[in-house]
């Protein structure tokens, strides 16, 4: 439901548009950042994977978004100045603790809704968020189910396939 919710939200691309893609972060790795920036910054490790894997799966697509957001977290370069704490928004590690930074300056953990509908005003955005982040923290293996799943793209013509096995 949520993925649907999601596919709305993003035109097709075109059939033969150029896709960067690249391996995640390892899982226990991403966990750990999770939990570090939850430690700080009080947003909890369910809602930075979800938003890590809405924006890029997690890291594994790799392109700038058509507004110009960048990095595992997908920032805008000047959300990314007043919210990165001085990194690198394709590190994953500084890019979740900047959306954590980002997140927490606007309303989490007390309006999660309202934190995330900063990050990204759309409220089907929001929902399939918080979904995510449901199923995550009822079954943290979800987490890893999430995280393996292949990434399909959707083009005006078919879904694409660009992570996964026999893909460069």
């Amino acid at each position: 439901m949520a993925q649907r919710e999601l596919s709305r939200l993003t035109p097709p691309l075109p059939a033969r548009a150029k896709i960067k893609v690249g391996n995640a972060a390892p899982a226990a790795t991403l966990l750990a950042y999770y939990r570090e920036a939850n430690r700080r910054f009080r947003v909890t490790w369910d809602v930075l994977a979800s938003v890590n894997f809405v924006e890029s799966k997690f890291g594994k697509l790799r392109n700038a978004s058509a507004s110009g957001a960048q990095g595992p977290m997908q920032f805008l370069p000047a959300t990314w100045a007043r919210y990165g704490l001085g990194g690198n928004v394709h590190d994953a590690h500084d890019a979740i603790f900047g959306a954590a930074h980002y997140l927490h300056a606007s309303g989490a953990p007390r309006s999660m809704r309202r934190a995330l509908h900063a990050y990204n005003p759309s409220p089907a955005y929001v929902d399939a968020v918080l979904r995510y982040a449901r199923t995550m923290h009822a079954d943290r293996a979800m987490f890893y189910e999430l995280y393996n799943w292949q990434v399909f793209l959707k083009t005006r013509r078919r879904e694409r396939r660009v992570t996964g096995p026999g893909l460069p």
